[in-house]
């Protein structure tokens, strides 16, 4: 008797045991789609963004929009048809089409082992999305796939990149008030960055294949601050690639980490190329092809032929024009020299260089 009792003691505690597990399980999985739901159809304001699902769901499929993208959705990138633009080792730029809004716009994804993981990541991506300056590209959201992979939507502007209107042998890349508006406008948007937020955000990318135009010539910078939310390995290969294309800094070579200062010297490197209309490593000045840009316009002014540096109808136009075009076409070459110092402790910073872009154009 003592023994059924006993037994049927042990059966209704392994029952109600069983009951309550199930429950824990029917309660977790209806969490989980509950959250994944919110993935898609709900919002919660956060830090600057439209965070979609919560933080202990950190893997599940979320979008994370900014400032002017509110009403754009996960489907909406998912489901635009693209073209691809350019290629890093980090990952791959596709011209989009958003067929809700009839837009476009362009999508960067880039390669889950090039970043972290999103929570690593989300402080970084929060301060970069929200940068908002005439001449800076915006970042609009970042889209955050089941597998990690992340797409980081941009504004698409049509008239294409500095480099793309320097080679194109358009009239208006000899006219001096759009190059020196171009100056102005990249100057404005790297002080943006060094001094416009609470912690300055080092460009680290600076090239005239990183400038965007608008339909009225004005420049907006792109792929700022890139290096900071890939991981190390990545990030390093990021800053390596501008020397390849004329633009780092010497002192990176021994250093691994961009800065202001040379932020300032790739600035320079751009303003010379719009002087010059010149690629910075395939320049035609000197017989040596080792040369980068600044380093072959040192040795000309050395030798007395800055007539040499200009495009022949860069300046014959703009001395045809007037002499005050001649002459602060001269100033804005001294300028950009400065900024390409080999010693960073003689480069102007960003305001200097504003300063003077200011006297040049009174």
């Amino acid at each position: 008797m003592g023994n059924n009792h006993g037994a049927k003691v042990f059966l209704g505690l392994s029952c109600s045991f069983l009951i309550l597990l199930l429950l824990y399980a029917w309660h977790h999985c209806f969490r989980r789609r509950f959250l994944s739901r919110r993935a898609k159809e709900g919002s919660l304001e956060d830090g600057g963004g439209v965070r979609y699902a919560v933080e202990e769901e950190l893997e599940t499929e979320e979008l994370i929009k900014f400032a002017g993208w509110e009403n754009l959705t996960a489907h909406d990138i998912l489901d635009a048809p693209g073209e691809v633009v350019a290629k890093s080792s980090y990952g791959t730029l596709y011209r989009a089409c958003i067929r809700r809004s009839k837009s476009v716009a362009l999508l960067r994804f880039v390669r889950p082992d090039c970043i972290g993981r999103i929570e690593e990541v989300l402080p970084a991506v929060r301060m970069l999305g929200s940068v908002r300056h005439p001449n800076l590209v915006p970042t609009g959201a970042m889209y955050v796939g089941p597998r990690g992979e992340k797409l980081f939507v941009h504004p698409f502007y049509a008239s294409g990149t500095l480099a793309q209107f320097l080679r194109a042998g358009v009239a208006e890349a000899h006219r001096w008030d759009i190059i020196y508006k171009l100056a102005c406008g990249v100057a404005r948007g790297l002080d943006d960055l060094h001094n416009g937020y609470e912690k300055a955000i080092i460009h680290g990318n600076l090239k005239s294949n990183n400038i965007l135009l608008d339909a009225d010539f004005q420049p907006r910078l792109s792929d700022f601050g890139l290096h900071i939310i890939l991981n190390p390995a990545a990030g390093l290969e990021m800053l390596e690639a501008p020397a390849s294309q004329g633009y780092r800094a010497p002192e990176l070579i021994k250093m691994k980490d961009a800065s202001r200062e040379t932020d300032i010297y790739s600035l320079g490197v751009v303003f010379l190329e719009m002087l010059t209309q010149k690629d910075p490593l395939t320049n035609n000045f000197l017989q040596s092809k080792d040369l980068h840009l600044p380093t072959s316009l040192r040795i000309l002014v050395l030798e007395h032929k800055v007539s040499d540096v200009f495009s022949s109808k860069f300046l014959e136009d703009s001395i045809n024009q007037n002499s005050t075009n001649e002459e602060g076409l001269l100033m804005l070459f001294q300028l950009s020299m400065t900024c390409c110092s080999p010693s960073p402790a003689l480069r102007p910073d960003i305001r200097a260089v504003i300063r003077r872009l200011e006297d040049i154009g009174r």
